[in-house]
């Protein structure tokens, strides 16, 4: 089978493909998403990609067999994702899924098996489910980096800013570290407001300052520390949520930040604290994996849609 994956977060997206033979993966890069007065930009950033991947490989997307979309915010921010699924399936000729991002991350981490996985990207958001069971997927998260995203990158990013802030007002030196870095990155703090508030991608513009937080935190700087050690509980706490009682105890982390030194470490000791009967299992494979398998199961007619979570379209 011939399949297209695409994968839209507020840090960046790609568009991949698996040709018939199966072991080739191509892949292209496109913009971020973000959020606009008239909603979130998914919808456009995806038909663009699905244009793209026409316009770069002609010959493979002339017949595909299956197309799978995952995407930031696309339970909460984009009005109509059946239509999405829709208009995709339009565009690329073929059976098309779309899916909030942490299904196809739990997809690529765990590889199609039950259990649960947290991504910490721009946003985050755990979900746990068993992909052969329908009605089975569960949501932890997701909320945006104002109201939640525990442990994202946007939160790691804007607690590091807020530190760097103190420091700069005088209140709390420990942030200077934070301070001199956010300086090096977005200049004199006087211009921070500016810079961030008007923007529609502000989180992913933020969630850039997490590279200098988590790099001082790994230089064993304390504010920077406390910062990134905290995302890791908080990405624990959501998992063991999402996991529940009825799944297999298993769950990984994934995501940009999921390589982050103090955060990984943290998250192992605070999962292990709440539930010691929990493994925790390195990711098999990245979000992109998990929407070429989720474009598999779609083009077989083997994946069940589920509201708030996947959204299917077989026809025109």
């Amino acid at each position: 089978m011939t399949v297209l994956a695409i994968d839209v977060g507020g840090s960046g997206s790609r568009v991949a493909l698996r040709d018939e033979h199966g072991a080739t993966r191509w892949e292209r890069s496109g913009s971020r998403a973000g959020v606009e007065a008239g909603g979130s930009t998914v919808p456009g950033v995806v038909l663009a990609l699905v244009e793209r991947a026409r316009e770069t490989w002609p010959v493979d997307t002339a017949v595909l067999d299956g197309v799978a979309v995952g995407g930031t915010g696309l339970g909460s921010l984009v009005t109509d994702p059946t239509g999405l699924a829709r208009s995709v399936r339009a565009a690329a000729g073929a059976p098309a899924a779309v899916a909030i991002d942490a299904v196809t991350a739990h997809l690529g981490a765990l590889a199609g098996a039950a259990g649960a996985a947290v991504v910490l990207g721009t946003g985050a958001v755990a979900v746990g489910g068993d992909p052969g069971r329908p009605g089975s997927w569960r949501r932890v998260d997701g909320w945006g980096h104002l109201l939640g995203d525990r442990g994202s990158g946007a939160q790691v990013g804007l607690a590091g800013l807020q530190a760097a802030v103190r420091a700069f007002d005088g209140v709390d030196a420990s942030g200077s570290a934070l301070l001199a870095a956010a300086r090096r990155r977005f200049g004199d703090p006087a211009t921070w407001p500016g810079q961030l508030y008007p923007r529609p991608d502000r989180a992913g513009v933020v969630a850039e300052f997490a590279t200098d937080v988590v790099g001082l935190a790994e230089r064993e700087d304390p504010a920077a520390h406390r910062v990134v050690a905290t995302a890791g509980r908080e990405a624990a706490r959501s998992v063991v949520a999402a996991l529940g009682t009825d799944l297999p105890g298993v769950v990984s982390l994934t995501g940009g930040l999921s390589n982050a030194r103090v955060l990984a470490r943290q998250f192992v000791a605070t999962v292990a604290d709440l539930r010691p009967d929990v493994e925790v299992r390195a990711p098999v494979g990245d979000p992109v994996d998990g929407a070429l398998l989720l474009a598999d199961r779609v083009a077989a007619g083997a994946f069940v849609a589920q509201e708030g979570f996947v959204w299917t379209c077989s026809t025109t």
